[in-house]
């Protein structure tokens, strides 16, 4: 299982840095695919996917990307209105076909995944994007690591003992402080790359200690939403790892957080 996990993590890491290097299209069509994906996963265990339900959260999701990628944003508001308007269609002409949570579901998984995952893209064709989309799988993959080396070696107080056992405050702690520190020397490195950031490192520092904070609460939004449904993984798309939503679960909440906090600071 540790060997299938490894193989599988090699692999998906080395996707992921070609892609994101690539950029453009190619990154775009890359999370285009990884938010509908998510949204299948997200919707089966609702069980809504195949659903009329569904079809419209599917859509949703579809003409939502086609709007970022045409820059065609100041319509986006539209179309969350008009999906809700949809969907109540379905909850009220189909009734009591589908359950108010089911409804809900649907409604919120265009949020949780399409629109979050789509940051990632949108952090990329920022000024200085091509390095700053790196703080996402920092303040994600990066403080995960560091959250499990800290909590393995002093780990003591449970945070969320229902949700996630195995999570200590110790280590939380530890993973936003590595996050930060990588995002420093990150900074440091490449300090000289930067044409729209004044005083990267301090910045990055800020950045990568806030995601981390956030990438945790999302990694156990996802574990919450699994223990309501009875569920282990998502799904059973990446070996060792489960679906897209367990291995993205905490960049859900990252991506969204690098974009508001590198364009505010």
């Amino acid at each position: 299982m540790f060997r299938t996990r490894l193989l599988s993590g090699i692999i998906l890491l080395a996707i992921a840095i070609t892609v994101v290097v690539l950029g453009g299209n190619i990154l775009f069509a890359v999370v285009f695919l990884i938010s509908l994906i998510g949204m299948i996963e997200l919707y089966r265990i609702a069980k809504v996917n195949k659903s009329f339900p569904g079809i419209l959260g599917y859509a949703a999701g579809v003409i939502f990307y086609l709007l970022l990628y045409f820059e065609l944003q100041q319509y986006q508001m539209m179309l969350f209105i008009f999906f809700l308007i949809f969907l109540m269609f379905a909850y009220v002409f189909e009734f009591p076909k589908f359950t108010t949570e089911q409804i809900a579901i649907t409604f919120f998984g265009l949020f949780y995944v399409a629109v979050t995952l789509s940051y990632i893209y949108q952090v990329r064709i920022l000024q200085d994007g091509a390095l700053l989309v790196w703080l996402i799988f920092i303040g994600a993959w990066g403080s995960d690591t560091c959250a499990y080396c800290v909590g393995v070696l002093i780990g003591k107080h449970k945070i969320a003992p229902k949700l996630s056992p195995k999570k200590s405050l110790e280590g939380c702690i530890g993973g936003a402080v590595g996050a930060a520190l990588i995002g420093l020397i990150y900074a440091t490195v490449f300090q000289n790359k930067f044409h729209g950031i004044v005083n990267p490192q301090l910045i990055f520092t800020i950045i990568g200690a806030a995601s981390s904070v956030i990438s945790q609460i999302g990694d156990l939004a996802a574990s919450a939403i699994k223990r309501n449904h009875d569920i282990k993984d998502f799904g059973n798309l990446i070996p060792g790892h489960g679906g897209i939503l367990d291995r993205f679960d905490s960049i859900i909440f990252t991506a969204p957080i690098v974009f508001y906090l590198a364009t505010l600071l």
